[in-house]
This record gives C-alpha cells, sequence and structure tokens, in this order.
C-alpha cells in the first residue's frame, strides 16, 4: 500500500508527540548552498520516514520565495532564485528517495502565498514559468522524483489541479515527468485525470470509482488516461525501491 506522511521539513507523527527529528528547514537548507548537506538532509529524512513506515515523503517544498510574508516560505528549498533551487532539489529527491521512500515535489506551481490561496488566480505567462517558476522543479524531475502535488491556487483562471496547460503540456509532455501527480489536500474540483491528475486526496469526492466509470462510459475520460494514471503511480513505486519490500 502507499503510506504517505507529511511533510517537507520531517516526519509528522501527530500519535507519538516528541518523536520526530526537527530537521532544518527548506529555507534554512537553501541558504547552505551545500548540494553535500542537501543531500544528507534528505537521506536522513527518508531514513526516518522508512523507519516509521511512510514509502512517500510530502516533500520536499520548491516554490520560489516570491512574497515575502508568504508563511510557508520556511518549507521551500528554493529561497528567491530558481537557479538555486533547480540544484538543490536534485540532492535532496535523491536523498530521500535513496532511503525507498518516494518523494513528492510541491507545491505545482507557483503556489507563492497563503493569502487567499483557496481562490487568487496567479496570472503568468509562459516565458515567465519556464524561465522563473519551473526550473527547481525541472531539478527534481531530473533526480527521477516519483510525485508531484498540484496546489490550492488557480493558474490563469484555471485551477492547478485540473489545469491541462500546466498540468498535462507542461510538466509531463514538455518537462518529461514520468511519476505520478497527486492533489493537495482538497484541492481537486473535478474528475480531471484527462488534465493530467492522477490521484485525489485524500478524499474521494471527485476521482471515485463510480464518477471515472461514469465518465468512461460517457467517453469524457478514457481507458488510456486511466492506464497512465495507474502506470505512473507503480513506476514511481517500482523505480525508487517500495515495491522491493516486504509488506
Amino acid at each position: 500500500p502507499i503510506t504517505m506522511n507529511d511533510g517537507p521539513q520531517g516526519f509528522r507523527d501527530d500519535q507519538h508527540p516528541a518523536t520526530t527529528t526537527a530537521w532544518p528547514s527548506g529555507l534554512t537548507m537553501a541558504a547552505s548552498w551545500d548540494e553535500d548537506a542537501v543531500l544528507e538532509w534528505g537521506k536522513g529524512m527518508g531514513k526516518e520516514f522508512y523507519a516509521k513506515g511512510s514509502n512517500v515523503q510530502l516533500g520536499p517544498g520548491l516554490c520560489l520565495a516570491r512574497i515575502p510574508r508568504n508563511g510557508r516560505n520556511f518549507e521551500y528549498l528554493s529561497g528567491e532564485d530558481p537557479y538555486l533551487g533547480y540544484r538543490l532539489a536534485q540532492p535532496a529527491i535523491r536523498g530521500i528517495q535513496s532511503q525507498k521512500v518516494v518523494a513528492n515535489a510541491k507545491h505545482w506551481v507557483m503556489n507563492n502565498q497563503e493569502t487567499a490561496r483557496d481562490n487568487v488566480s496567479e496570472e503568468v505567462d509562459e516565458r515567465t514559468r519556464y524561465e522563473m517558476y519551473y526550473p527547481p522543479f525541472e531539478g527534481a524531475i531530473e533526480a527521477g522524483v516519483g510525485s508531484f502535488m498540484c496546489s490550492y491556487n488557480k493558474i490563469n483562471g484555471i485551477w492547478s489541479c485540473e489545469n491541462p496547460e500546466t498540468l498535462k503540456h507542461d510538466l509531463k509532455e514538455v518537462l518529461g515527468f514520468k511519476g505520478y501527480v497527486m492533489s493537495d489536500w482538497g484541492a481537486t474540483h473535478s474528475t480531471s485525470i484527462m488534465a493530467g491528475l492522477d490521484n485525489e486526496q485524500a478524499s474521494a469526492d471527485w476521482m471515485d470509482d463510480e464518477l471515472i466509470s461514469a465518465e468512461l462510459a460517457a467517453g469524457v475520460t478514457t481507458q488510456a488516461a486511466v492506464d497512465d494514471s495507474v502506470t505512473r503511480i507503480l513506476w514511481s513505486m517500482f523505480s525508487v525501491g517500495v515495491m522491493d519490500e516486504p509488506v
């Protein structure tokens, strides 16, 4: 089974308080400019996630620090520099996944503020997306990251988790991401497999078997798209070594 757990700074264990390592924040690691240190940071977190029974770490966070008062800047590994994010995302992903734990690059994409994050629309043209916002995530893809998480916000008026331009076209077709995309918790607004979303979290309000079956019958969703989503989830687990472990 897939056993996910938060988050970008370490294992959230509400059942066993005071048992989790207080790892340095993503922004702290970014300020080090030290790829070797980031690799060890990733390995350490991955080892703890594995030891506590999780095979998906919901991190690292990779968004750029574009708004100084963003409440989640501390989580993100890129700081203000897309190239720094590109370089540091790679050792972080390799470190986590070296422990047979699937890393999760988040939040895709332009999730640069917490204020009104549930309804804000980030108006960003193609060139700016590719030159400023995508490089940290490109680094994660080059490192073989197994999963992405799409964000709460809209992008040019369309919800991030059902945006065919940024999900299906940019992420999967242009950047060549091979893994799967899960929604942030409650960020799904439709049965959006055709737009590039593979997995709804944390419930199945839009992507349960009945709704998907109905869309298949109506020809709205194709069997090929469903198969692709399943393949991407399995690819992440096999490529990282999750499937090598006994249940």
